[in-house]
């Protein structure tokens, strides 16, 4: 499975970013060889549609799930339409939210909020 994780820094030590469509990099964790990578987000400056272009990004990259906080509803439709999990972190680092899937504890992110929230 390949998981995908905002991230404020390039660690599986960093706090997970709040939000999803401006976080600066993603974390993808392949399960199956345990190895992560870092990648930027190329939408974060962007003026509008941030989310949705993050979200087309994780699905060209073929990812099974995403773990995040919260979601656009517009970044959402990408997502689910891909048929890619959407599960909530909980507020711990990257490397125990990657645990929490592999053990099955995450519950799915069930409540999206109207897109086009502001840069904060």
């Amino acid at each position: 499975m390949i998981i995908a994780i905002p991230a404020e820094e390039k660690s599986l030590d960093s706090v997970i970013s709040v939000n999803f469509g401006r976080s600066p990099y993603y974390c993808i964790y392949d399960t199956e060889k345990e190895q992560s990578t870092f990648v930027e987000n190329k939408a974060v400056e962007r003026s509008g549609g941030a989310g949705v272009e993050a979200a087309q990004n994780l699905v060209d990259r073929k990812i099974d799930a995403l773990v995040t906080f919260r979601l656009g509803d517009h970044a959402a439709k990408v997502l689910t339409t891909a048929k890619i999990k959407v599960l909530k972190a909980v507020n711990l680092s990257i490397a125990d939210n990657i645990a929490k899937v592999l053990d099955h504890s995450l519950e799915e992110l069930n409540e999206v909020h109207p897109g086009g929230i502001n840069k904060g």
